[in-house]
This record gives structure tokens, C-alpha cells and sequence, in this order.
């Protein structure tokens, strides 16, 4: 059986997951936090047709090996962890990093996830979660941490607050301000390792290392309140890229057509 027609197989099964990357990189265009994928191949394993020779002194030359290659692999899928664009949306509870690599941590109450969506909200506790209702975690005064928590039924709240570097801040009817917490940033040596698991959470995984965490400022960058971070996905990007895999596609099946032609040709040969 012909090589060409494995080699073209195996093009448009990747093309086809290119397709599948950028598409879905698209659909999160108006994602806030979303972080877009990339994908990139590598060639398959080469057949040896013959090994390379060593050269004779003063006689005849080396030869290189003889190879034909049967296509290529999808080599990474990679999480691209540039920063969105920042909207502005006048919402105190609205949140984003700008200027760091550091995500903001929430719990379901047995795993911490990470996220740069900061879109939260506050829950019939009080509690300060996101749109999944997972709380967000911070610091309290003594440094300990917290699911950040308003008691709006005790405490004397008029209004509140958050500084740049994460500070919870609320204020009573005479004016007079208190420090409830501080968000919890966590940064990662290997944030491309980190895995995906939807509602814009990501979780630690063995090769993204364990979390670091800290506060505002610094590297983890700072905190912007009534700002959110929008998906970093850039349209004229993922069409050009669309493009491009639509016409490799192409290409791979037309091998696949030539290489079909040139059987038909060779079982037409006994008539």
C-alpha cells in the first residue's frame, strides 16, 4: 500500500484537531478570563530505506541514509497565559489582574481551584464566590485563610471596598473603615502545565508545580476593581489560523485522491 495515503491520513486527523483548537478558542471570544490554546505538530516516525556509510580514506565518500517520512503527530495542545484585554464595568465586585501571572483562588470546600475570571458575587451567607458558587479565599488580619465572608446581619455595613493589592476594605454608617481580608493570589513555575477543568477554573497538575501563593502587588500584579479581564483570543489570529488548517486539510485530501488514482491505475494494468 502506498505511504502517501498514511501520510494523508494522518495529516487531516491533526488538521482536523486544529480545527477542533481553534474553534473553540472562538467560541470563548467573549469569555472573561478565557486563555486561548495553540497546537503544534511534529513529523511521525521515517522509514529507512538505507543507513548512512562511512566514508574510506582516500577512497570513496560517506552516504547519508536514505528516509521517507509517514506524516506527521499532533506533538503539544499548549494554554497561551498572556493577559486579555480589560474592560470596565463599574462593578466594585468586579475584578482583575493586570501587570502579573498570579490567579485568584476559590474552593468547592475540598480542592482549591485558580481562575482569572473575577467576576464574583456574594452568596445568602455572605460569602464571596463565583458563578459556580465556589468561595474565594483570602488572608484575615492575623494571616490566616479564609473563605472571604460579609456578615451583613451583625456587621454594621454601609459600603466596601478593595484596594490594589487585594484588600478587602468595608465601611460602616459613621464612616469608619475595616480590613475584613486580603485576596489570595497564587502563582505557578509552569502555569502552561496547569489542566483546564471548564467554568474558567484551572488545577494544579504534577507538572505545573505546586502553587505560590501571596497578595497584590509585585509579580502577582495588582488588583483592579470594577474592571474584568476579557479572553486573550484574537480574532484575526484564529481566522488566518482557520484558513491556514482548511487549506492543509485540502492538501492532505488531495493525496489521498492522487494516491487512490495511482492504485486504480495499477489494478487496471490486468484487464
Amino acid at each position: 500500500m502506498l505511504r502517501s495515503l498514511y501520510s494523508g491520513i494522518s495529516g487531516l486527523k491533526n488538521f482536523q484537531t486544529k480545527l477542533d483548537v481553534v474553534s473553540n478558542n472562538i467560541a470563548n471570544v467573549n469569555t472573561y478570563g478565557f486563555k486561548k490554546s495553540r497546537i503544534t505538530f511534529k513529523d511521525a516516525i521515517s522509514q529507512t530505506i538505507a543507513t548512512a556509510t562511512e566514508g574510506e580514506t582516500g577512497g570513496r565518500g560517506g552516504t547519508n541514509a536514505i528516509q521517507v517520512g509517514l506524516g506527521s503527530e499532533v506533538a503539544s495542545i499548549d494554554t497561551v497565559h498572556t493577559e486579555g484585554s480589560i474592560q470596565t464595568t463599574g462593578r466594585i465586585l468586579d475584578l482583575a489582574i493586570s501587570g502579573g501571572d498570579s490567579y485568584f483562588v476559590v474552593s468547592d470546600g475540598d480542592q482549591l481551584y485558580y481562575t482569572r475570571a473575577g467576576n464574583f458575587y456574594f452568596d445568602e451567607e455572605g460569602y464571596l464566590v463565583n458563578a459556580d458558587g465556589y468561595r474565594v479565599q483570602g488572608y484575615d488580619p492575623d494571616g490566616n485563610r479564609i473563605d472571604i465572608q460579609v456578615d451583613f446581619e451583625t456587621q454594621d455595613v454601609a459600603g466596601f471596598s478593595i484596594s490594589p493589592t487585594g484588600i478587602f476594605y468595608i465601611q460602616n454608617e459613621a464612616g469608619d473603615v475595616q480590613e475584613l481580608a486580603t485576596f489570595v493570589l497564587a502563582r505557578f513555575n509552569n502555569p502552561g502545565g496547569m489542566l483546564k477543568v471548564g467554568g474558567n477554573l484551572f488545577v494544579e497538575s504534577q507538572n505545573s508545580g505546586e502553587p505560590i501563593f501571596g497578595t497584590g502587588g509585585g509579580a502577582y500584579g495588582t488588583i483592579n476593581s470594577g474592571k474584568l479581564e476579557m479572553s486573550n483570543v484574537d480574532l484575526t489570529e484564529e481566522f488566518t489560523e482557520m484558513i491556514v488548517a482548511q487549506r492543509a486539510f485540502q492538501s492532505n485530501a488531495r493525496i489521498i485522491t492522487t494516491s487512490d488514482e495511482i492504485l486504480q491505475e495499477l489494478v487496471n494494468l490486468k484487464r
